[in-house]
């Protein structure tokens, strides 16, 4: 059977995966985290063949903190797993009853998106994070891990079908595409898939935006900015840049540019340098930056640039309203934070900032479906329509209308025997 005819299948079934109760699907999840846990060892040990392949291969550092699999990894998959247990069922909510007329009530009731094809790189965690969540919004998943991740993808994706179905979910609603094949023979598949979410790099995402007719949801790079503020306090400014930076460099919330109001940039620079400095963080700047600290040459991409390591961009801007310009332009409208104590200025920045997340004296690193007590995400949307930000349950959610009658007929309104009396009840 070829990708088509098993997502053509799992189309058929998806209606069978929406209907199920909401205390099966927290059964299975509770079924996977104990399985996790149960097979940790297996999991671990086929970590340990991609993780010697990808060092074999030259992989760089910064992928390979992604690519691992471990304790810590796993704590964390199951905590998300018993957070999302805990969110009320988000399938089947009645989100609004009108009356059109009398015997004529009118619900528009929350379902699941359907099949969901999720296409990552490197990320093992992400096929946990992603398959607990289309359980527990009733939705049918296509999972397509990286090449680097094979071993530890496909013992993950076993221990995670075989715990959900074992709980009542029903076996189609899961598949594993493994070639690389196949992720040209899913783009196809504008019929039986109603929604793709890729997760990987700028060249990566615009390939499958570019090369499917299924709506694709997601974002193509994630350059993160902090703006410190001339009205910032210094002692909570540097943990939080030091923070935003090199907390996990390689992740698409890390900020990747620093732009500083240029009142405090002789006072405040030096010593965001030096903590930077023991950071063991690469400062790139343009001359105006030389000259108040030590820093490398921009890079060719200048400020679009998504370092995904420990390295900085550095900008001194004459007021707010450049900072905000400057994000606006260069940024990827992920997330974007300003440092102050001026929350007058703050809340025109975060009106300003046309990003999905917008913080102030908090790290980037915060937009997280985790974080945001969403259980876990499937990944962070830059766009506007339908979910923005972190994508947890109501992301993966659309709905329907469902019209309760009692032998009514259009014929009588247009000819005016009839009229509607609108109630919201």
């Amino acid at each position: 059977m070829d990708m088509k005819e098993k997502v053509h299948k799992m189309k058929m079934a998806s209606p069978k995966m929406a209907a199920t109760i909401g205390e099966v699907r927290n059964r299975a999840l509770s079924n996977i985290a104990d399985a996790l846990l149960e097979k940790k060892e297996e999991i671990f040990s086929a970590n340990a063949k991609d993780m010697a392949a990808a060092k074999e291969n030259g992989i760089s550092e910064s992928v390979l903190k992604r690519l691992k699999f471990d304790e810590g990894k796993l704590s964390s998959c199951v905590e998300g797993l018993h957070q999302l247990m805990g969110l009320n069922d988000p399938v089947g909510k009645k989100q609004f009853v009108r009356q059109l007329d009398e015997g004529l009530i009118l619900h528009r009731v929350s379902c699941p998106i359907g099949v969901i094809g999720v296409i990552f790189e490197a990320r093992p965690d992400a096929l946990v994070q992603i398959s607990s969540l289309c359980i527990k919004s009733g939705n049918c998943a296509v999972l397509k891990g990286g090449k680097e991740t094979a071993e530890t993808n496909r013992v993950l994706f076993s221990v995670v079908k075989d715990a959900a179905v074992a709980a009542g979910i029903p076996e189609e609603a899961f598949l594993q595409a493994e070639a690389h094949s196949e992720i040209d023979e899913l783009l196809t598949c504008d019929k039986d898939v109603d929604l793709l979410i890729p997760r990987g790099s700028n060249a990566f995402v615009s390939y499958i935006m570019n090369h499917t007719k299924i709506p694709v949801m997601g974002h193509a790079d994630g350059v993160c900015h902090t703006y410190v503020d001339k009205d910032c306090d210094v002692k909570k400014a540097i943990p939080i840049v030091l923070d935003a930076k090199t907390q996990y460099s390689a992740a698409c919330n890390a900020t990747e540019t620093l732009l500083v109001h240029r009142d405090i940039a002789d006072a405040f620079l030096p010593e965001m340098a030096n903590a930077l400095s023991e950071a063991k963080v690469k400062v790139h700047g343009d001359e105006e930056v030389s000259h108040v600290i030590t820093a490398e040459p921009l890079t060719e991409d200048g400020y679009k640039k998504e370092y995904l390591d420990m390295e900085l961009s550095v900008k001194i801007v004459d007021d707010m309203d450049e900072a905000i310009d400057h994000i606006n332009t260069f940024g990827s409208h992920h997330t974007d934070a300003i440092l102050t104590e001026n929350n007058e200025a703050a809340e025109y920045f975060m009106q300003m900032v046309d990003s999905a997340g917008v913080y102030q004296n908090a790290s980037t690193r915060f937009a997280d479906g985790f974080r945001y007590g969403f259980g876990a995400e499937v990944g962070i949307s830059t766009g506007k329509i339908h979910a923005r930000g972190p994508v947890g349950l109501e992301g993966l959610m659309t709905y329907k209308y469902k019209l309760y009658g009692s032998g009514q007929i259009v014929g009588d309104y247009a000819s005016g025997e009839k009229s509607f009396h609108f109630k919201d009840l």
